[in-house]
């Protein structure tokens, strides 16, 4: 759009009105940009002889009794003219072919030949009242709407058509025309529609009513900024008893939903309490299995465990015999060798002696040959005599052998004979005697391996004896099986006899 303030920097070429006082008395400032010069104070009803201190009386008040009958929508003026944003200014008169249109900013004005008039640009809020209107179902509603309309300043167009409609006109008069535009709409797009379809998609019905409507106030210079339906009414009750049967059947759905919701939790709950025992069953015979599992390993280690300490045991028992015989099997050996190395020494010894004495004798040939014979003959004397005297001491010994053997097979025999006696004359008591005589040796002698042990380990069932009760035990029964044994062994039975003596 062209700048208006080009087109009034100056007065056309075709003007020839004179105001020299004007030009001497006000000084205007140059015109740089519209933007960035301030709005200028409106100057209204101004005519050439309005700063001319020469003026006529007469003249002022036919000028004000002009202007209070076109106060409304004519403004002679001379400079500038401005208006805000929300507005619009319209200059006509001399030198346009056609009003010049100047949205929100100033404009020079000729006084006389030119006059100025100003359009609202204002956003106004239309509240559509369409009460009582009957539905493509026959139904009748109440439908308020809110819309927001403005006459578009920034296209030159639609602006000029809206000067050509509303120029001159109040703004509660542009208000009402297209109030009663959008209420036409409003309404017929009501009756091309269900009540369902208004109420559901509302966003559907504010869209028609403002395609509608634009397109017809757009005819007008007016712009359909937004339109938004507020309420719905229905004196008849229709929607209530739509909204209470939709009420009772998303209710009826509840309920049926609810029930069937904890059918299906009590079959999952009692599927899930059925596997629950199932598993912890399963859980505790596994439990149960591990268990006897446990113990029995648990005892065949145990019986390992012992049988390994008594075999270890046993084995060192057996290691130590055995070291405590090589130890003295060394200690003989060590004996030996220090025996022998005695005999080397006094082999050393003597053959020291035989050279000292070869040394000492060799001199004359006879001396020497005379000691090798007495030499000869004394050892010829003394192998005589040491046969001799072993023939004496093996006679001798033979001797004192057989007194011996036959000393003790005489006493022997004596006291044999005196047992008899003994036992004939006192029969039972002799018997019992010699029992109890005989059975703490036997005793002795059973228990006299277990003496020489350092560790017993018994293994025990848990029934009977225990401990050294249970040692006792085992030595006393192995003592009461002595007559059985003598019984077995001689075909003496002692116990009866002991019985037949003591009756």
């Amino acid at each position: 759009m062209e700048n208006p303030s080009s087109a009034s920097e100056k007065p056309p070429s075709g003007c020839h009105q004179q105001t020299p006082r004007l030009t001497r008395d006000i000084t205007f400032q140059p015109i740089v940009c519209q933007s960035a010069i301030p709005a200028m104070p409106r100057i209204h009803n101004m005519s050439p002889y309005a700063f001319s201190p020469n003026r006529p009386p007469s003249s002022c008040s036919s000028l004000r009794s002009r202007n209070s009958r076109r106060k409304k929508v004519i403004m002679n003026t001379c400079g500038f003219v401005t208006c805000g944003p929300n507005e619009a200014l319209v200059v006509s008169g001399c030198c346009y072919s056609k009003p010049l249109l100047v949205p929100g900013g100033r404009v020079f004005v000729w006084p006389i030949v030119q006059q100025v008039q100003k359009i609202s640009l204002n956003t106004m809020t239309l509240q559509v009242e369409s009460p009582t209107v009957y539905t493509s179902q026959g139904v009748p509603i109440s439908v308020t709407g809110i819309a927001q309309v403005k006459i578009q300043g920034q296209n030159e167009e639609m602006l000029s058509t809206a000067c050509e409609q509303f120029l001159g006109k109040t703004e509660d008069e542009i208000h009402n025309i297209a109030l009663v535009t959008l209420e036409g709409h409003q309404r017929a797009i009501m009756g091309s529609m269900t009540v369902e379809e208004i109420y559901k998609d509302r966003k559907k019905f504010s869209k028609e009513v403002f395609e509608v409507a634009s397109s017809d106030l757009v005819n007008m210079g007016i712009t359909v900024v937004s339109y938004t339906l507020k309420d719905i009414r229905d004196e008849e009750g229709y929607l209530k008893a739509l909204g209470m049967a939709r009420t009772a059947e998303v209710k009826r759905d509840a309920r049926i939903g609810e029930a069937e919701a904890r059918r299906d939790a009590q079959i999952r709950e009692a599927i899930a309490e059925e596997q629950r025992m199932a598993a912890r069953f399963l859980n505790d015979t596994e439990i149960a299995k591990a268990q006897r599992d446990f113990e029995l390993k648990k005892a065949a280690y145990d019986v390992e465990v012992q049988t390994k300490k008594a075999e270890a045991e046993m084995a060192f028992e057996l290691q130590a015999a055995k070291t405590k015989q090589r130890i003295m099997e060394e200690q003989m050996q060590v004996k030996v060798v220090e025996r022998g190395q005695e005999i080397a020494v006094q082999e050393q010894e003597m053959m020291r002696r035989e050279k000292e004495l070869e040394a000492t004798i060799r001199r004359p040939a006879n001396a020497e040959k005379y000691r090798l014979e007495k030499m000869a003959e004394a050892n010829k004397l003394r192998t005589v005599m040491e046969a001799e005297a072993e023939a004496e001491a093996i006679k001798i010994r033979g001797e004192a052998e057989a007194y011996a053997i036959e000393a003790k097979a005489k006493a022997e025999s004596e006291q044999m004979a005196k047992k008899a006696a003994a036992w004939n004359e006192y029969k039972s008591a002799a018997m019992i005697d010699m029992m109890l005589d005989t059975l703490p040796k036997v005793a002795a002698e059973v228990a006299a391996p277990l003496s020489q042990a350092k560790k017993i380990t018994m293994v025990s069932s848990g029934n009977g004896a225990i401990g050294a009760e249970k040692l006792t035990e085992e030595v006393l029964n192995i003592v009461s099986r002595v007559p059985e044994l003598v019984k077995n062994m001689t075909g003496v039975d002692v116990a009866k006899s002991v019985s037949v003596h003591a009756a």
